[in-house]
């Protein structure tokens, strides 16, 4: 019998949250569960926060989520997962940034948070309670996790970077921004 310690207890409820919020999260973009607007619904909604193409964008965040969410969740492929599941949320964070921290406020504290944990799970492991440990971490091999944390880093890189160019450029001519189209399209 195996005597598990409180560190592979913690990395599992760790786990679990995360990835629970996470998948639960990605589930309201691709499937509209949770009063989450769908596919259709995020892609508008993505397209107006600068996101382009709407569609696109909001499918692969949807999976970056609840796939990465799931994965963590279960402990499979957790360098993988962990990152895939950040990068979406450091993509929430560049949308939140201009409220400020707090969520409360419309902040990026909830995104960043959630995107420090996964980030932390991806480095940190999945612990013994995970099905790494029970498939022999075929899929989580020390050298996945920085070439997985380097690889979605770049691409989440790119794709801020270009969302931020789009943002920015409306404002600098003077133009309603991106910001003042998605207030109106949720009414505030």
């Amino acid at each position: 019998m195996t005597c598990y310690d409180r560190q592979d207890l913690g990395l599992l409820l760790l786990r679990l949250g995360t990835g629970g919020v996470l998948a639960a999260h990605g589930s309201q973009k691709l499937l509209g569960w949770f009063g989450g607007g769908g596919i259709e619904g995020t892609g508008v909604a993505m397209e107006a926060m600068g996101y382009s193409p709407g569609r696109q964008s909001a499918t692969i965040a949807g999976l970056a989520e609840a796939g990465g969410g799931a994965l963590l969740a279960l402990g499979l492929a957790t360098p993988a997962a962990g990152a895939a599941a950040a990068g979406a949320m450091a993509g929430a964070t560049a949308v939140h940034a201009p409220n400020g921290f707090y969520a409360a406020g419309g902040g990026y504290e909830y995104a960043a948070s959630l995107a420090l944990t996964a980030a932390g799970l991806a480095i940190t492991g999945p612990g013994r309670l995970s099905l790494d440990h029970a498939l022999g971490h075929a899929v989580n091999r020390g050298w996945m996790v920085p070439v997985a944390l380097a690889v979605t880093g770049a691409a989440t890189a790119v794709v801020v970077g270009m969302r931020n160019r789009r943002v920015r450029e409306p404002a600098e001519s003077g133009q309603e921004t991106l910001f003042d189209e998605a207030d109106a399209l949720f009414g505030r």
